[in-house]
């Protein structure tokens, strides 16, 4: 894991380590000025963690918000036997924590999936922001219409159906993510997590797939996808 320091102001500006800074370029903060920034002294950790790194958990102190810059995060809820069951998957410019934002607990863990690169910052610095700027507090409110509309694909889309829909849902889900038709898979354990099936059926079905070549390995997990067969799989 590596770490630094940027200023909100910093941040805003541009000097946060990348050109494209998504604390700068995300709907979120993009309305805000400057200005908005003077008083605001707290720093943003920028962090790069490898997959299985944890953000936070459940249990942790509710200081921060997140912002994802690059990769991709699992928010894990546990059973009472201690199995996982993985509720959302949040990539680049998503907002992790956004339930801090009413001086809430964290709702679940947040465990790196694939590599990332994250910022973080006060949850604090955000509600003060928000009293004084309708546009982010309007823009807080959409995320938060986002995640709940979210949720409810997640649990219709990916919770139900055969397991063989669920995988191919699952793909054309990442790939759209992507903007391609291509998408980077990962851990059978963890696919089988989040659709509620057994690792031992998401291996299975994904090696169908690749026998039908509905999917085709083009390098260490990544896929090229046949988005027309995988669909009239996913909703026949």
């Amino acid at each position: 894991m590596t770490m630094k320091h940027v200023s909100l102001k910093d941040a805003w500006q541009g000097r946060a380590n990348c050109k494209q800074c998504t604390l700068r370029n995300s709907v979120l903060f993009a309305g805000l000025s400057e200005g908005d920034f003077e008083s605001l002294h707290k720093p943003i950790d920028q962090f790069e963690l490898g997959a299985g790194t944890k953000i936070y958990g459940a249990e942790d102190a509710p200081k921060y918000m997140y912002t994802i810059r690059s990769g991709l995060i699992k928010l894990v809820q546990y059973l009472p036997d201690g199995s996982q069951r993985i509720v959302r998957l949040l990539g680049v410019s998503d907002v992790l924590g956004l339930e801090t934002i009413l001086d809430g607990q964290y709702e679940h863990d947040a465990i790196v999936l694939q590599k990332a690169e994250i910022c973080r910052y006060p949850t604090k610095a955000v509600q003060e922001l928000a009293t004084k700027n309708p546009h982010l507090y309007r823009e807080l409110m959409v995320r938060w219409q986002h995640a709940l509309k979210e949720a409810d694909s997640w649990v219709t889309e990916l919770s139900t159906g055969s397991s063989k829909q669920r995988v191919a849902r699952l793909i054309l889900r990442l790939s759209k993510s992507y903007g391609s038709n291509t998408c980077a898979l990962f851990g059978r354990e963890d696919m089988g997590a989040m659709l509620a099936i057994t690792t031992e059926t998401a291996s299975r079905t994904i090696a169908e797939f690749k026998r039908q070549n509905l999917i085709v390995e083009e390098g260490s997990n990544q896929y090229l996808c046949d988005l027309i067969r995988l669909e009239e799989i996913a909703y026949d």
